[in-house]
């Protein structure tokens, strides 16, 4: 059996495999593209595309895509074959330069927020070479950005790319004011957790909700759930082994930096973790992780289930977003350091972070947004849709004492100085993780855990990466006019902690208290979709991203109407769902079990005996009130979805869901959830919870 180290990245056309097949001078020219952004010429493509096609033959690939990232949030590809007819009726395989660079996939059928029309159709695909091709079931992908005729971005890469080059752009300006005339470039980097369910392909498929929505939208609670945490970091099923040890090995196939794996809170709940990578690949791994999770899982006889909160009362599915930012030498800029250069350096960034979340609220709450992550924030170890900023007990002390100019432990101890004092050494494990945080600091890096577990991460690091890129655009601003750099750099930090303070918070999220405390403090509280989303298009974000060129208008203006469209779209299915459900299954067979209760009532009275009818009457009348609640509630919930189809206006139909649509929704779920603890298991249409959740051994 091969190894993990002879399997990992054989299905990629790496540098390794570019420096053993390419010329040298080519090989140089798509290093530079990769690391420095530099455009190939036609005649190095042409050198690139062959042989990338040779290996990609030798590896047995018959055909080639252009793999980009569309707004639907999942992955899109078109596969041409690699032969040409040549005369005498023969074939021969071709890949030329051309093909490699840009592809022309239809664009019309594609979410676009108004920026294409049905009649034009035409899209077009861009090679991203700084994301290794692969080879997958034959076919060599090639990661591609995605735009239209225009050249408006139609994908979830283009604005990443925009972003990485902003802070890219930003944050060099101001490191290189630290003397660090070595560093060329800085990058984010991301680690993105991902969490997920699984559960028996056979229950999955007798389950209406799950096939249609991807979560349970009935379901009473079994007796047992997650309260003994029994299932957390506990011996993993036989089953779900052989799935992670195949999951690993074509992971690493593909490079994936595959490293963590465990169960996670909830039954059937787990989670696989990756090593740090620069972001635009570790968005493209994370679509492919996805991807082949649910592939494989199905090899098994099992379904994994990526929605944020497939059970109610279960811990949800995030997907916590690890981001760092480091320089092309290997500095993390998010490590506090030893020396006074560095402590300055890491309290400068730590501070754009902290200033990037405050003034941008709004943009981190709606980056996450989605019908599916509304179910899931603000309860079991999910954040709540409130942003704050967790940093330790200790490292606030530290900040508060520089906005005081108060000596920072012990009396004995001298003022801190930023770039004259050496601070207080600050070990990367000073304090507890904060479960409840939306946006945590961890020891080196910022831990984002509002991302919900089917999302694309490009979004939510395309907010991060902007945002902070504002915040260092300001800070290079002051500092490159100031006269005394290091009178000039206390200053700034000071005036930062000092504005944005706010938003740090150190306590329970889920403290009723809290809701009350983040509002003195001025932060935003945005529960639904409906209330964040139209946000976007305020005038500050419209400008922070036509300033660093990640968005134009047009495109944020695309975005918020797709972001509400789909947000509609979700809960009509999920509507549509329910009133399925209850009136052609769930009713037919509690009306079947109450006349098989009624009946038994009547058999028993027949005999003549003193025999006790209270059990079957007394149910009868139970499960005749509850039906008729049902049925009213059906009604109601109907009669809602055609109201909010008659609706035109996007904003007005996705308030009208969350005001009218979502309450009828879940008040028919208890009464049919009610009716399902009060019904006979042979008689109910569905699998159980305690089936769904407690059957993959």
């Amino acid at each position: 059996m091969n190894t993990a180290t002879e399997v990992f990245g054989s299905m990629v056309f790496s540098d390794s495999v570019m420096r053993a097949r390419l010329p040298k001078d080519v090989f140089q020219q798509v290093q530079r593209s990769i690391k420095d952004g530099k455009r190939l010429d036609s005649s190095a493509a042409s050198v690139v595309a062959n042989a990338m096609k040779d290996w990609a033959i030798e590896k047995g690939a018959t055909h080639f895509s252009h793999w980009f990232q569309p707004m639907t949030g999942i992955t899109a590809e078109k596969h041409d074959s690699f032969i040409s007819p040549v005369e005498g009726g023969r074939v021969i395989m071709e890949f030329s330069g051309k093909e490699l660079i840009q592809g022309e996939p239809d664009a019309s059928s594609f979410p676009s927020g108004g920026l294409r029309a049905s009649f034009e159709a035409r899209g077009y695909t861009a090679w991203d070479p700084t994301s290794y091709a692969f080879i997958k079931d034959n076919v060599l992908c090639i990661p591609t950005a995605f735009c239209s005729y225009g050249g408006e971005a139609l994908d979830k890469k283009t604005p990443l790319l925009r972003s990485m080059q902003a802070i890219n752009r930003e944050g060099t300006r101001l490191i290189k004011l630290f003397g660090n005339t070595d560093v060329s470039s800085i990058k984010t980097t991301v680690g993105a957790e991902q969490e997920y369910f699984l559960i028996d392909k056979n229950l999955y498929e007798k389950r209406k909700d799950l096939m249609y929505t991807g979560r349970t939208l009935f379901g009473a609670c079994p007796p047992k759930g997650q309260e003994l945490d029994d299932h957390y970091f506990g011996t993993i099923k036989p089953r779900v082994q052989a799935f992670m040890k195949e999951l690993d090995q074509e992971l690493w196939k593909l490079g994936v930096l595959a490293k963590t794996e465990h169960n996670e809170a909830a039954p059937a709940q787990h989670e696989l973790a990756p090593f740090f990578t620069t972001t635009n690949i570790a968005a493209d791994h994370n679509q492919l992780t996805m991807e082949l999770m649910q592939k494989i899982a199905r090899k098994h006889d099992m379904v994994c289930l990526l929605h944020e909160k497939p059970f109610a009362g279960f811990n949800g599915s995030g997907k916590h977003n690890n981001w760092s930012i480091t320089t092309n030498t290997g500095v993390n800029l998010l490590e506090p350091g030893e020396t006074p250069s560095e402590n300055a350096q890491f309290l400068l960034f730590l501070c754009a972070v902290i200033q990037a979340a405050d003034d941008y609220q709004d943009m981190l709450r709606i980056c996450v947004a989605s019908a599916s992550n509304d179910c899931r924030l603000g309860g079991n170890e999910a954040p709540p849709a409130i942003i704050s900023i967790f940093i330790g007990d200790e490292l606030e002390a530290i900040l508060k004492a520089i906005e005081t100019e108060e000596p920072y432990g012990s009396k004995e101890k001298e003022l801190i100085k930023v770039g004259v004092h050496v601070l207080p050494k600050f070990p990367k494990d000073s304090t507890d993780r904060n479960r409840t945080s939306p946006l945590a600091f961890t020891g080196n890096k910022f831990e984002f855990r509002m991302l919900g577990s089917s999302a694309s991460i490009s979004g939510a690091n395309v907010v991060l990466n902007t945002a902070v890129a504002e915040s260092l655009r300001q800070y290079a601003d002051y500092l490159e006019a100031a006269d005394n750099f290091e009178e000039a750099l206390h200053d700034l930090i000071k005036s930062v902690i000092k504005k944005h303070k706010r938003i740090l918070f150190n306590g329970n999220g889920y403290d009723d208290a809290w809701v009350k405390e983040a509002a003195e403090r001025g932060l935003s509280n945005y529960p639904t979709t409906a209330d964040c989303v139209p946000h976007y298009l305020d005038k500050k974000n419209i400008e922070l991203f036509e300033r660093h060129k990640v968005y134009t208008e047009t495109e944020i203006r695309a975005r918020y109407e797709i972001k509400l469209d789909n947000y509609c779209k979700m809960l009509r299915i999920e509507a549509l769902t329910m009133l399925n459900m209850s009136g052609k299954d769930i009713l037919p067979a509690v009306s079947k079990y109450s006349k098989v209760l009624a009946d038994a009532a009547l058999a028993k009275r027949s005999l003549n005996l003193d025999i006790d009818t209270d059990f079957e009457t007394g149910q009868v009348a139970k499960l005749s009130t509850l039906i008729s609640k049902v049925a009213a509630e059906t009604g109601i919930l109907d009669h809602a979805v055609k109201v909010a189809d008659d609706l035109s206006n996007t904003q007005e139909k996705a308030e009208y869901y969350r005001d009218k649509i979502l309450p009828a929704m879940a008040k028919l779920r208890s009464f049919v959830d009610e009716l399902e603890i009060n019904t006979g298991a042979d008689y109910w249409p569905y699998p159980s919870y305690g089936d769904l959740l407690f059957s993959v051994n």
